[in-house]
């Protein structure tokens, strides 16, 4: 009796992952072990802000005792606060919150534990879950990339918090090879508003997107993307789950 032939449930689909090779590891393991033929090409790089001394003075600030709280929304903006600081971290007064298992990774790696960790890993899951101030105009730090939306500082202030803006580091295009532009996909993953935006340009909006989150998936659809999933979590297990369920629906 021969036995069934049994492919794994993405072969022949072919997936555009446009992250740096190594944040991509993870997810395109994943998806190509589904079968999927994955395309790994970031379409922007993080670079350090212009500003370095602007930084490193509120750094300076953040060890001294000036911030009640220190929110962190990425993995970039550790990366940019540890680079800047004269003394670890760890060492700061303040308490610290985190979107995200990626960025609680992050922080657990300077030694860091956050207290604040919302459910819902995005700006509004955060706002929702963050404490009134007990004083009007405590002062709450909010390192961010230089094209954050004002959701967060906006929603922290409506709690009675003030929020302090610095920019920890800045969004850069990096232009697709022609190579990529020129292969059709079935399936682009969207990790942050900044690739929505890129990938409407650079490639077009032809090809189904699945989105990291909401707000991911909010300006894929400002940009003129059709979001055809949206990741549970957003985690490489989250992403490839929602990747296969859009393209076995759309098979």
């Amino acid at each position: 009796m021969t036995a069934p032939d049994v492919r794994p449930p993405l072969t022949g689909r072919s997936v555009l992952l446009p992250r740096s090779p190594e944040r991509a590891a993870g997810l395109a393991g994943l998806l190509r072990d589904a079968g999927a033929d994955v395309t790994v090409a970031p379409v922007i790089t993080r670079a350090p802000a212009h500003d370095q001394e602007a930084l490193r003075g509120t750094v300076a600030h953040l060890h001294d005792g000036r911030f009640v709280w220190t929110v962190i929304t990425s993995v970039n903006a550790v990366d940019a606060l540890a680079g800047a600081a004269a003394r670890p971290l760890a060492a700061a007064p303040t308490r610290w919150a985190a979107v995200g298992p990626a960025t609680v990774r992050a922080l657990r790696a300077v030694d860091v534990e956050p207290e604040l960790v919302p459910a819902d890993a995005s700006a509004d899951g955060l706002v929702a879950a963050f404490p009134h101030a007990d004083e009007e105009g405590r002062p709450v730090l909010l390192p961010l990339g230089d094209r954050a939306r004002p959701t967060l500082r906006d929603g922290l202030a409506a709690r009675g918090w003030h929020p302090e803006v610095v920019t920890a580091y800045r969004t850069v295009r990096t232009a697709l090879p022609a190579d990529v532009v020129g292969r059709p996909y079935d399936l682009v993953v969207v990790t942050s508003g900044s690739v929505a935006r890129e990938i409407a340009a650079q490639l077009g909006t032809a090809a189904p997107v699945v989105a990291i989150g909401r707000p991911s998936a909010d300006t894929a659809h400002e940009v003129g993307l059709t979001v055809a999933g949206v990741a549970s979590a957003p985690t490489d297990d989250g992403l490839a789950a929602a990747v296969t369920t859009a393209l076995e629906q759309n098979s």
